[in-house]
C-alpha cells in the first residue's frame, strides 16, 4: 500500500445565483443573474458580491472516488444554508450523523487529499483520502474564532453503494474545512453584546449603570446572518467572556417556532418573535433584551434602527436607537474630551480631541506643573484624575485634573534598577480602578490600585508564561490586553478579568490567549473599539508595521492603517472617529481617517482616557 497525492484538483462545478432577498438588510440592490456560472477550483472560487450566492452542484453519476472527495470539500464552500448538497456526497447514514455546525476548521491553503490505495483499489469497494493542509483557526459550535497552529491531517473513507454502484463518503471529515481565503469570502465578524457583570453603579446616580461588552463570532456571510446572529446572541457569550457577562435573556428562549427569516421593515424596525420563556419578563429586563440585539444587529449593519420583542403574538416591549444607551453603554460611544501626552518638559499635556492646529496645554492639577517630571502618564475614563509613572520609572503618583490639585507620595515604587526593569504605563478601568506592572526582575507584578488610590493589590494570572512589558484593560472593564516578553519574543495577549466578591479581593486573570500568533515582536497596542486593537509589531524577519486585530486573534475587515517607522507607543479611542496617535522618531503624529500621518508637536506617550 501507499501513499500518494491526489493529482491537482479538477474544478467542480458550482452555480451562482441572484441572492433570492432583495430586500435583505445586508444588499444594496438586486442584478439580474444568468442561470449558470464559471466553473471554479474549491481555492480558487473569487470573492463575491454580497448579492451573490454560490451552491455548489451534486455529484455527477459514476464520478470517481477522487471527484467525489472534490465535489463535497467544494460544497462546503457553498452558500447552501444547511449544507444539503455537501450530504449528497455522503452515504445515507453518514450524512444524517454527520454535523457540520459544531466546527469549521480554517487552513492556510484548500485542503489537500492524500490518497491511500493501490492502483487498482480504487475497482474496489472502498477507498481512503486522508486530507492535510496547515491549520490557522477554528471556529467552534458557538462560532468562536481561536487561532491555530500545526498540521492538518483527517480521514475520509469512500464506500460504493451496494444498489447504485455509486461512490459515497461514509466516514466524512469532523465539521467543515476550507482554506483561510474561502472562509474570508463565506464568513464575517460580528459583535454580540452581552453586560459586564456587577457592574458599578455610577458615582452621580445618573447615567446608565450597565456596560455592554462585546463578543465576536462569525458567522456565515450570504446564509440569513440576521437570523444567525439573533440565534448565537440567545445562545448565549463564548468562552472569551464566560462568567464576566451577563446576559438578559431568561435560560430555554429561543426563536418562536414556525417563523422563516429575521428582515427589518423599511424603517429600519427588526421585529423578533420569541418563545414563551422571553413572555414572563419585565418591562426593565426586555429593554435589555432588546438593547443586546439592537447593539448586536448595528455591529452586522446599520439598517436595523428599532429592535421590537413578541412572543405568543403580543408585543413585549420596543426600544429604538436613541434610547438605547438609557439601557446600557457601549465604550465605542463614549467620545473622550481629549488627547493626552508627555511634552518634552515632562509635564501631562491635553489637547482637544480630534482637533487640527491646536496648542496643547498643560492640565490642571500637579501633573501639569512640572514640579515631577513624568516619562508616561493614563488619564481616567472620566478624565477627573490622572495617573503617572516618574521619569525613573519607578515611582507611580495620582492626582486630580483640578487647579491646585496635589500629588503626595508615590502609591507604587518599583525595585527596578532601570527605566526598562521600572514600571509600565498605568491604565484606567470602566470601574475606575488602576493597573500597572511592576518589572522588576526579582519581584514581578501585575497590580491594582482599588479606584486608584490605596494599597496596590497583586493580580493573580495563572498559566503567564513571561514578563508583563505593557497592559491596557477593555473600556468594558472585563477584558485585559498584556503584552508579554519570553525568550526575546514579545506577544499579545488577551484574557478576562474575574473580580472578588468583596473590596480588596484579588482579582484574577483568565483564558489568556494569544490575539497576534504571527507576529514575533508586538512592541504597542492599544483598544481600538469595543473588540479591536491597534498593534504595532513585526513577523519573523519583516519590518515593523502597524494593524489592527481582533480580541479572538482574527484579522478585522478593516483598512492598514499607513505605515509609519520608527513607532515607540501608539494610542487609539475606542471611538473609531478619532484619530490614531503615535509616538515616532517625528515626536507626537496623527492619522486622520483616509490621510497620511502628521506631525503634531514635540512630546511623547500619547493616551487617550482609559
Amino acid at each position: 500500500m501507499g501513499a500518494d497525492r491526489l493529482g491537482a484538483r479538477r474544478p467542480v462545478p458550482v452555480r451562482a445565483v441572484a441572492y433570492a432577498a432583495c430586500g435583505a438588510v445586508l444588499l444594496t440592490g438586486c442584478a439580474s443573474m444568468p442561470d449558470s456560472g464559471d466553473l471554479r477550483g474549491v481555492e480558487s472560487t473569487p470573492r463575491q458580491d454580497t448579492q451573490v450566492r454560490v451552491f455548489a452542484m451534486p455529484p455527477p453519476k459514476d464520478a470517481p472516488a477522487t471527484e467525489i472527495v472534490q465535489g463535497f470539500l467544494e460544497a462546503l464552500t457553498s452558500d447552501d444554508p444547511h449544507y444539503e448538497t455537501a450530504r449528497k456526497y455522503l452515504t445515507e447514514e453518514a450524512a444524517k450523523s454527520w454535523r457540520p455546525e459544531l466546527s469549521t476548521t480554517v487552513l492556510a491553503g484548500g485542503p489537500g487529499a492524500l490518497s491511500d490505495h493501490s492502483g487498482s483499489r480504487e475497482e474496489a469497494s472502498d477507498y481512503a483520502v486522508t486530507l492535510t493542509g496547515t491549520k490557522v483557526a477554528t471556529v467552534d459550535a458557538r462560532q468562536s474564532y481561536t487561532p491555530a497552529e500545526g498540521e492538518y491531517r483527517e480521514p475520509v473513507h469512500l464506500s460504493r453503494d451496494a444498489k447504485s454502484g455509486q461512490w459515497r463518503i461514509d466516514v466524512p471529515p469532523k465539521g467543515v474545512v476550507m482554506g483561510k481565503s474561502d472562509f474570508q469570502r463565506n464568513y464575517m465578524s460580528v459583535n454580540k453584546y452581552y453586560f459586564a457583570a456587577g457592574t458599578p453603579d455610577a458615582e452621580d446616580g445618573a447615567g446608565p449603570r450597565t456596560t455592554a461588552v462585546a463578543d465576536p463570532v462569525y458567522v456565515r456571510r450570504r446564509v440569513e446572518p440576521v437570523t444567525q446572529t439573533v440565534r448565537s446572541l440567545i445562545n448565549g457569550p463564548t468562552s472569551l467572556l464566560g462568567t464576566g457577562v451577563t446576559s438578559s435573556f431568561p435560560a430555554g428562549t429561543a426563536l418562536a417556532k414556525g417563523f422563516t427569516s429575521l428582515t427589518p421593515d423599511e424603517h429600519g424596525k427588526l421585529t423578533v418573535p420569541l418563545n414563551g420563556r422571553a413572555g414572563r419578563v419585565g418591562t426593565k429586563r426586555c429593554d435589555e433584551m432588546a438593547a443586546q440585539l439592537l447593539f448586536t444587529l448595528q455591529s452586522l449593519t446599520p439598517a436595523v434602527e428599532e429592535v421590537q420583542l413578541r412572543s405568543g403574538g403580543d408585543q413585549l416591549c420596543s426600544l429604538s436607537e436613541n434610547r438605547a444607551d438609557t439601557v446600557a453603554v457601549r465604550s465605542s460611544a463614549e467620545r473622550p474630551d481629549y488627547l493626552y501626552f508627555i511634552d518634552d518638559e515632562h509635564r501631562l499635556v491635553q489637547l482637544p480631541s480630534g482637533s487640527e492646529g491646536t496648542r496643547p496645554e498643560p492640565v490642571p492639577g500637579a501633573l501639569g506643573e512640572g514640579t515631577t517630571e513624568f516619562r508616561s502618564a493614563a488619564v481616567s475614563r472620566d478624565e477627573h484624575r490622572a495617573a503617572g509613572v516618574g521619569l525613573d520609572g519607578k515611582s507611580l503618583y495620582v492626582g486630580s485634573l483640578v487647579p491646585g490639585g496635589s500629588l503626595g507620595d508615590p502609591l507604587v515604587v518599583s525595585g527596578g534598577e532601570t527605566e526598562e526593569q521600572g514600571l509600565t504605563t498605568p491604565s484606567w478601568d470602566a470601574w475606575g480602578d488602576l493597573w500597572i506592572a511592576d518589572r522588576d526582575p526579582d519581584d514581578p507584578r501585575l497590580l491594582v490600585l482599588e479606584k486608584g488610590a490605596g494599597d496596590p493589590v497583586e493580580a493573580r494570572v495563572p498559566g503567564l508564561d513571561g514578563s508583563v512589558e505593557a497592559v491596557r484593560v477593555a473600556g468594558d472593564g472585563v477584558r485585559i490586553a498584556l503584552i508579554v516578553e519570553k525568550d526575546g519574543k514579545r506577544s499579545l495577549l488577551i484574557g478576562r478579568i474575574e473580580r472578588g466578591e468583596k473590596a480588596g479581593e484579588r482579582p484574577t486573570i483568565v483564558e489568556l490567549r494569544s490575539a497576534t500568533p504571527e507576529l514575533e515582536e508586538v512592541t504597542a497596542m492599544s483598544w481600538a473599539g469595543d473588540s479591536r486593537l491597534v498593534v504595532v509589531g513585526r513577523e519573523r524577519g519583516g519590518v515593523q508595521q502597524i494593524g489592527y486585530v481582533q480580541v479572538d486573534g482574527s484579522a478585522p475587515e478593516a483598512a492598514v492603517p499607513a505605515a509609519l517607522t520608527g513607532v515607540n507607543d501608539i494610542a487609539a479611542s475606542e471611538d473609531d472617529g478619532l484619530p490614531l496617535v503615535a509616538y515616532s522618531e517625528d515626536g507626537i503624529v496623527r492619522l486622520p481617517s483616509g490621510m497620511q500621518w502628521q506631525k503634531v508637536t514635540k512630546g511623547m506617550a500619547p493616551v487617550y482616557p482609559g
